[in-house]
C-alpha cells in the first residue's frame, strides 16, 4: 500500500498582480523538484492556491511546504 498525501495552502486577499508576481517568482524553484513530490500553483480570483502532493516521504513534504512558504514570504516583502 502506498501513501499519497495532498496539501492545499491558500493565500487570500491578494491582488491578481501580486499573486501572479509571486507565482512567477517561485517558478525557478519548481525545476528539479524532489522525486515523489509535486506542486501546482494557480491564481483563483483574489487567491493564490498551492497544491502539494507527496507519494513518498512526509518529512520531505513538510520541509518542501515550509521552504515554499518562506520563499512566498520573501517575495511578498520585496513586492511591498
Amino acid at each position: 500500500m502506498s501513501l499519497i498525501c495532498q496539501v492545499q495552502v491558500i493565500l487570500n486577499n491578494l491582488s491578481k498582480e501580486k499573486a501572479e508576481t509571486v507565482k512567477r517568482a517561485l517558478e525557478p524553484d519548481n525545476v528539479n523538484f524532489p522525486e515523489g513530490l509535486s506542486l501546482y500553483v494557480e491564481n483563483i480570483d483574489n487567491k493564490l492556491v498551492f497544491n502539494f502532493e507527496s507519494k513518498e516521504s512526509m518529512k520531505k513534504l513538510i520541509s518542501t511546504i515550509d521552504e515554499v512558504l518562506e520563499h512566498v514570504q520573501v517575495a511578498l516583502k520585496v513586492i511591498e
